[in-house]
């Protein structure tokens, strides 16, 4: 129908009604909008699923366990890896301490674990984002509880770090934020 045809449509209808004439323009508006919004909403669901961690360089997942190269842990910094159970992210990391043992740690612990915040690292420390308690590297692995990292099984084995995915699984705990406290 021509515009002309439609506009003269409109009038007359809303003279025989007594209501004034409405451009359809809010109503299109508004359905391109809510389509946009839906768009946005499932491209921010598909990537939302992902690590937001970067991919971890190295790591080789075997069977039932993950293998890190010794190696890249010769800088001394935390490196931090994401193991995924279902939809739920488990965070840990890997260090190897100022006394040259290599450990590995939940990033989280028994405390602050429901704000979702882990550890970042200071020199030979690691530092609770949550709560501010420092923690020597050479403690990570050895003292459990409290706002330690939560100590995780790690091995030695050809020149890699070896954790078993059963031992990941079990930091489900410190991410499951559904069930907080």
């Amino acid at each position: 129908m021509p515009k002309n045809t439609a506009e003269k449509l409109s009038a007359k209808k809303a003279a025989v009604l007594g209501t004034p004439a409405r451009s359809r323009k809010p109503l299109v508006a508004a359905v391109v909008a809510v389509a946009l919004l839906a768009a946005g909403a499932a491209a921010y669901l598909a990537t939302g699923t992902q690590s937001s961690l970067p991919a971890a360089a190295g790591v080789a997942a075997a069977g039932d366990s993950v293998a890190i190269p010794a190696a890249v842990l010769d800088d001394g910094k935390a490196h931090y890896y994401e193991h995924r159970q279902g939809d739920l992210a488990i965070r840990y990391f890997v260090i190897r301490s100022a006394d040259g043992v290599i450990r590995a740690a939940f990033d989280a612990c028994d405390v602050c674990w429901p704000a979702g915040k882990g550890y970042a690292q200071d020199g030979d420390y690691m530092v609770c984002r949550n709560c501010g308690q420092r923690f020597h590297s050479t403690k990570v692995n050895e003292v459990k509880g409290g706002c330690n990292p939560a100590p995780l099984e790690r091995r030695m084995e050809n020149g890699n770090v070896v954790i078993r995915v059963s031992d990941l699984n079990e930091g489900r705990k410190y991410f499951d934020f559904t069930r907080k406290g």
